[in-house]
């Protein structure tokens, strides 16, 4: 765990419980891809910089999930290296209680407030393509999360961020965590034609063809949203519904997996809705979705 691992001439990935990119840029200067998730994460990458002889310049947040930005504080006060994050993920950057909350719907409950779901602030700067190292460009990936963006840089190298999760992942966790369903497959469909030397996912393995596994996320979004017309042939309320989705995909219900799964439900029922195919009654004072 924390390997270094090559992928171009100035192009590396930490192999993390969730991958870091890293980049040579001029001298000794260093520029990361998020930064893992929690203080010992960032100790460990840390230590890693100062093996080599590396100086932490930059860190560029992919987006704003506590496990990506979870070594930012550490770091930031360490190094006094700048964080970049793009959009709406750099105000959750600067105040990471606004994760759990989003996800809870109101502030979120000691059980939440967990480093998995609740990263130390950081002084986070706004993503912009004028900070970025030279020849790299900027690819938004919206759908995982509000404005998630990859990267490719001057060698052929494109990092993922969580655009996509390996077929592994997707039969241990089933649903997996979405913001924007609509946006997350349009995301998947442009992600296919992409052409380069390397791709690192932030939850798979790097490939140089990411066609199929991004299919592969596409086929099983689809299948979730079936599932969930299927529940809805006659009405059923939110809770209920995520009840037996639980119980059709045995997962395990605890207090994280209930707002990751639940907020990622109700993603599901915005796009169907929005899309025609469900409709929801509050004729008896309880939102009730039926398919159409």
């Amino acid at each position: 765990m924390y390997e270094l691992i090559q992928v171009g001439p100035r192009s590396y990935y930490i192999n993390a419980p969730v991958k870091i990119g890293l980049s040579l840029l001029q001298d000794n200067q260093v520029c990361l891809i998020d930064s893992g998730n929690d203080k010992d994460a960032g100790r460990k990458i840390r230590q890693l910089l100062e093996q080599h002889g590396w100086q932490l310049q930059m860190i560029l947040n992919t987006h704003s999930n506590a496990d990506h930005i979870g070594g930012n504080q550490y770091l930031q006060k360490q190094t006094g290296c700048h964080i970049y994050a793009p959009g709406i993920e750099c105000a959750l950057t600067r105040h990471p209680l606004l994760e759990p909350s989003y996800l809870y719907g109101g502030f979120p409950p000691k059980d939440l407030r967990h480093k998995f779901l609740l990263a130390q602030p950081s002084q986070a700067e706004y993503l912009t393509d004028d900070v970025l190292p030279k020849g790299w460009k900027m690819l938004p990936l919206p759908g995982h999360f509000f404005d998630m963006v990859g990267f490719e840089t001057e060698d052929g190298v494109i990092y993922l961020a969580d655009c996509l999760s390996s077929k592994e992942t997707l039969a241990k966790y089933q649903i997996g965590v979405l913001y924007d369903v609509g946006a997350y497959l349009d995301t998947l469909q442009r992600v296919k034609t992409l052409r380069a030397h390397c791709f690192v996912p932030a939850h798979a393995e790097a490939t140089d063809d990411i066609a199929p596994l991004a299919q592969y996320n596409i086929d099983h979004t689809h299948q979730v949203a079936e599932h969930i017309l299927t529940l809805c042939q006659e009405p059923i309320c939110f809770e209920h519904l995520l009840q037996k989705l639980f119980d059709l995909y045995h997962l395990t219900m605890d207090f994280s997996q209930y707002v990751l799964v639940g907020s990622t439900v109700r993603s599901y029922l915005s796009w169907l809705k929005d899309k025609g195919a469900l409709s929801v009654s509050f004729d008896t004072r309880i939102p009730l979705w039926k398919r159409l």
